[in-house]
């Protein structure tokens, strides 16, 4: 997947960002293309080797269409049990879903992990990728709607408890 300067992207270690520059870098001995990542909201600069974009899960942000689609869907579907049951296989699952940057499995994390934690009080791993995943998708959407980030924390918080 290509991006340009200009282009408003997800990166999921970090959520919402903006492609600032595409340079090229010297990495290892060796010359690449990467992005330079603007990510306002931690003030941030992140280079990304072209090359590694697709495999660190660097997507376009959805559009609104989109965005309302997993919005309203957001408490559909089934919690895995494995994820309730057992904390080592609930970690590997929710740290590949949230690597893929997938907007629909980073909804899946704050869904289920949410879920858990109205069962059982909620591990440190558990905590750190529920707030992670919230970050991330929080970003999203901002950009997508504009939003502040209140505003949109509540609008997810109001989603979580319809």
């Amino acid at each position: 997947m290509i991006f340009n300067v200009g282009d408003k992207i997800i990166y999921p270690v970090h959520g919402a960002c903006v492609v600032e520059a595409v340079e090229e870098k010297e990495i290892l001995g060796e010359r690449k293309l990467c992005y330079i990542l603007n990510i306002p909201q931690e003030k941030l600069h992140v280079m990304v080797p072209m090359d590694k974009a697709v495999d660190v899960g660097m997507r376009q942000i959805v559009n609104h269409e989109i965005l309302e689609n997993v919005l309203s869907d957001f408490n559909l579907g089934n919690t895995d049990p494995i994820i309730l049951e057992n904390q080592r296989w609930c970690k590997d699952i929710n740290k590949k879903k949230f690597k893929s940057g997938d907007i629909y499995k980073g909804a899946e994390i704050i869904r289920d992990l949410t879920r858990k934690g109205q069962i059982n009080k909620l591990g440190a791993d558990d905590v750190n990728m529920l707030n992670n995943a919230r970050h991330v998708f929080v970003s999203e959407i901002m950009e997508v709607k504009g939003l502040k980030e209140e505003q949109a924390v509540r609008l997810l918080d109001e989603v979580l408890n319809s």
